[in-house]
């Protein structure tokens, strides 16, 4: 087939829709699939790895603001109309958006498609979306447009039901279980004598729950006076979490700063537990994938899409979101009872072989098969 993937996302910044979408295109060419990118791009370079794969550049993009998160996206019309023109022009079998509610990218490709159209819900938000309100007749009218909806996970599912009711698929990320399986040296950070607890976010979003794990970290450190807390992530703390440090005395905390993806199993592989104390908004639980698959034990909040991942005592210990004094007590089971440690890590590597690309590759590519066989082509100025 030949596909074509739409990013309203920079692919000049890291986040996890480009990153899903370089993942995913990459194992589409493996698979025999002529694959066509085309996201914003504001610098020479891309943050996903793209490889060889052929990216149609659409401009710069602009900071919004939404849900405790910066996303960069393209505002653009000229060069959403530039790609609604190669669109038009390239004889695409599938068109396959990634949020097509986003502007203008998402909803010029979901709305304007000339040929059968895919669109892939990502978000998840917990409470009232007013964004989704205020623009609902326009989006609706969007997403009606498309031949097929697929959501990353059952959270993601229901916060996009709850707005635009309809058909949807529910196929998950993807990860490359092997590459993450394969040993790497131990980083500098991870002493081989410590408890070395990690944390994997970006640090300067509130919704990443950094402040939470220092907290737990400030109670569990002089239990265990060789524990370490190591940070991985681009940004600066939050407000709350510099007074912790500052109220506690926690001066001893790693922040590592953003690592490469080919840098940053190493460090699930050599982390004692790994910890995910995110209070929200999070559609699919990546971060704890990419830990099982490193056979490190998770302990992480009890949150939607976390939930959609792992299973409470079975894959993960899942806690309370917001509860320092339940992650600190689920980071001493781990540490204490060896029984727990060894059951969490063996369910969660049989857990992450259901996430592996090829797997999830051909999920999407039979979806597509059937979206194909049913699809009524025609954008929105026609059918108006």
């Amino acid at each position: 087939m030949r596909i074509a993937q739409v990013s309203p996302y920079d692919f000049s910044y890291h986040g996890g829709v480009p990153t899903h979408m370089a993942n995913l295109s990459k194992e589409l060419s493996r698979q025999g699939h002529e694959v066509t990118l085309f996201a914003p791009c504001s610098r020479p370079y891309t943050a996903p790895d793209i490889g060889e794969l052929d990216l149609v550049r659409l401009g710069s993009s602009v900071p919004v603001t939404a849900a405790d998160s910066v996303s960069r996206i393209s505002m653009s019309v000229r060069s959403a109309l530039h790609m609604r023109q190669i669109l038009k022009n390239d004889h695409f079998d599938i068109v396959h958006v990634h949020e097509p509610l986003t502007p203008f990218l998402g909803t010029m490709a979901g709305a304007f498609s000339p040929c059968p159209t895919v669109g892939t819900f990502h978000a998840f938000r917990e409470g009232f979306s007013l964004g989704h309100m205020a623009g609902r007749p326009l989006l609706k009218m969007i997403a009606d447009r498309l031949d097929g909806r697929v959501a990353v996970s059952d959270a993601a599912k229901q916060f996009a039901e709850k707005y635009f009711p309809g058909d949807y698929r529910v196929i998950p990320n993807g990860l490359d279980v092997s590459k993450l399986a394969c040993p790497r040296p131990r980083p500098s950070e991870l002493r081989p004598e410590a408890i070395n607890i990690l944390f994997v976010g970006r640090i300067g979003e509130k919704r990443k729950g950094l402040r939470f794990i220092l907290g737990a970290y400030s109670t569990l450190k002089w239990r265990y006076p060789q524990m370490r807390l190591v940070v991985v992530g681009a940004g600066i703390p939050d407000r709350d979490s510099y007074r912790i440090m500052g109220e506690r005395g926690i001066d001893d905390v790693i922040f590592a700063g953003p690592v490469t993806d080919d840098e940053l199993p190493a460090y699930y592989q050599h982390a004692d537990i790994f910890c995910a104390p995110n209070t929200g908004n999070e559609s699919f639980g990546l971060v704890l994938v990419e830990a099982m698959a490193c056979s490190t034990p998770v302990v992480a909040s009890s949150i939607p899409g976390f939930q959609c991942v792992a299973t409470d005592e079975r894959e993960a210990l899942l806690v309370d979101k917001g509860d320092e004094y339940a992650l600190a007590a689920a980071i001493r089971r781990v540490i204490e009872q060896p029984r727990i440690r060894r059951e969490i890590v063996a369910n969660g590597r049989d857990r992450v072989n259901s996430y592996s690309w090829d797997r999830v590759a051909h999920q999407l590519t039979d979806y597509y098969h059937d979206v194909m066989s049913t699809a009524k082509v025609g954008d929105i100025a026609t059918a108006a």
